[in-house]
């Protein structure tokens, strides 16, 4: 019997609010607050400026956390994950203490294929915004990759608790569910989504991989390779969702789904 080879595109969510926050509190520190008219960029996605704008505010006040932390988040929307990550740390080390630091940090850790980090960061993220969906999808993304499976359904139950319609969570679960062996739970939570959401493609995918699978076991088909796909845009009810996606090459002598 012939192994399916796939390749799963991964698409990791973070999080910008249309301004950036400047009430996150600093631990030990006074309120802190970021120059209104670097933000001013931030918000009108003009990141080269936004970036300019935050580096010369960093540079007359390094201690200034806050701002450390949105020039990290235009570095990484122009793609400069290594300096991304490093201002985040700057910020964490000055005491800035928020959830979506954490979340956008460890995001970036996953990127970067650094997953004890990230691991590290997004659980700061759920201990800090245990009330925020995001943080516990995330965290439960990094365990699935991890193959701590027991830990990912437990996060992405979280989730779904907090945001039940989400369909990248429950697609999620689904694929938890298909990796501890329990098909027809799996099958059941695509079969629902593609019902509900017609236009979810990654659990139409699943469920071709999960019939797939079955007809390989029973000998009724060759193997088969489905396309990658990607996901360009998500819009939430009160944040802007930043998408990125990373080709995760799996393990090809293993069935993979797709993660979203």
């Amino acid at each position: 019997m012939r192994n399916i080879a796939l390749v799963i595109i991964a698409v990791v969510i973070s999080l910008l609010s249309l301004w950036i926050p400047n009430d996150a509190i600093a631990s030990g520190a006074e309120q802190q607050v970021c120059d209104v008219s670097a933000d001013y960029y931030l918000g009108t996605e003009d990141y080269s400026q936004a970036i300019r704008r935050h580096v010369d505010v960093v540079r007359k006040h390094p201690d200034d956390a806050l701002a450390h932390y949105h020039l990290g988040f235009a570095l990484g929307m122009a793609d400069d994950r290594t300096s991304e990550i490093k201002e985040y740390q700057q910020a964490e080390a000055l005491g800035l203490r928020s959830w979506d630091l954490f979340l956008n940090m460890g995001l970036a850790q996953l990127e970067n294929g650094d997953l004890d980090a990230a691991t590290d960061s997004l659980r700061h993220a759920v201990l800090l915004g245990e009330d925020h969906s995001e943080s516990h999808f995330n965290l439960a993304l990094v365990y699935q990759r991890r193959g701590m499976l027991a830990d990912a359904q437990r996060e992405v139950l979280a989730s779904l608790l907090l945001n039940p319609g989400q369909p990248d969570a429950r697609n999620l679960l689904g694929v938890i569910y298909a990796q501890e062996g329990e098909s027809d739970r799996a099958s059941l939570i695509w079969r629902e989504l593609v019902r509900e959401v017609p236009d979810y493609e990654p659990a139409r995918e699943n469920l071709a991989i999960s019939g797939n699978q079955s007809a390989v076991a029973n000998g009724e088909t060759a193997a088969v390779v489905l396309p990658p796909t990607a996901v360009v845009n998500a819009i939430g009810d009160e944040q802007e969702l930043r998408l990125r996606s990373r080709l995760v090459q799996m393990n090809p002598s293993s069935v993979q789904y797709n993660e979203r």
